[in-house]
């Protein structure tokens, strides 16, 4: 097998520059044949994916955090259809929540090469973002309110690794605000007083949240969880049953599937997706079914 690698040595605070010598030897000692482009800032593992000659590889791997993935991502599709391998990961970066669908443990480097290696090429869906006049491309998901607040936060404490979006989203409780939102799911209105929207293609956010129990990544559809306002003392009750998915059950939270969502007040609301922040509403969002191949 012949796979192009784009590495991230920042992601995970920095901690993938001293984990990669392993990986290399580990591929190495599988007889893998590859080639690693390392980044140097934002936008290079975009640049890379998109410009690079790929044609006589099996597959194009993302190795670092979501954030790697998005860019990642958002790179091949700047390509023809045609020219497009299939998207691999291995997760050494903070969060991983697209490879913790996969079945992958955050760090789980030598599994995600296993299942590199092993595993059959299927085909995913991709959510795409229409945004003014910017267009790009999701795997995992993108929300906005709360998980914006709560992930800009996280951000200034990657430092603490695993545990940066657990306090995260703790600190922000204590900063809680709702948002008069209005959407339309496949053209069904909804409107009313929200904390956070989170759109899904995934199960997962963060490092464990498991804020989408029911969401699959082939279902042709994306799932929608949306909070009311509540109270502090009700969303600290909550808060610890999105790491088993429990939350759903709570009156304040609505699940529901669509093809199609657009978020279209309030306006001017920043976007957290994938572990980055790019967009703002009014935006449309639509699942592209089966429109990617994944190996892993």
């Amino acid at each position: 097998m012949r796979v192009f690698i784009i590495l991230n040595p920042c992601a995970g605070a920095g901690r993938s520059r001293d984990i990669w010598p392993k990986i290399e030897s580990f591929l190495q000692a599988s007889g893998v044949d590859f080639t690693t482009r390392l980044t140097t800032g934002p936008g290079d593992a975009d640049r890379l994916a998109a410009e690079s000659e790929l044609s006589t590889f099996d597959a194009l791997v993302a190795a670092g955090g979501d954030g790697t993935l998005f860019e990642v991502v958002n790179g091949l599709y700047r390509r023809n259809p045609g020219e497009r391998p299939p998207l691999g990961v291995i997760p050494i970066g903070t969060g991983n929540a697209f490879a913790r669908d996969l079945g992958l443990a955050p760090g789980d480097w030598r599994a995600a090469v296993e299942r590199l290696l092993s595993a059959p090429v299927r085909r995913i869906d991709v959510g795409r973002v229409s945004s003014g006049l910017e267009c790009f491309y999701f795997v995992n998901i993108i929300g906005l309110g709360f998980p914006v607040d709560a992930a800009v936060t996280a951000r200034k404490l990657k430092w603490l690794g695993r545990g940066a979006y657990t306090l995260a989203t703790l600190w922000r409780v204590l900063k809680l605000r709702s948002h008069s939102l209005c959407m339309e799911l496949d053209g069904r209105r909804i409107e009313g007083d929200k904390v956070f929207v989170e759109i899904s293609n995934t199960r997962y956010t963060g490092t464990h949240f498991l804020i989408a129990p029911a969401a699959r990544m082939d279902d042709g559809l994306l799932d929608v969880v949306l909070l009311s306002h509540l109270s502090r003392r009700r969303i600290l009750r909550l808060f610890p049953t999105i790491y088993s998915g429990r939350h759903v059950g709570f009156e304040e939270v609505q699940t529901m599937r669509a093809k199609k969502i657009r978020l279209l007040k309030p306006r001017g609301m920043p976007l957290a997706v994938d572990g980055e922040f790019k967009g703002e509403t009014p935006v449309t969002i639509e699942c592209l079914e089966a429109d990617l191949s994944l190996r892993g």
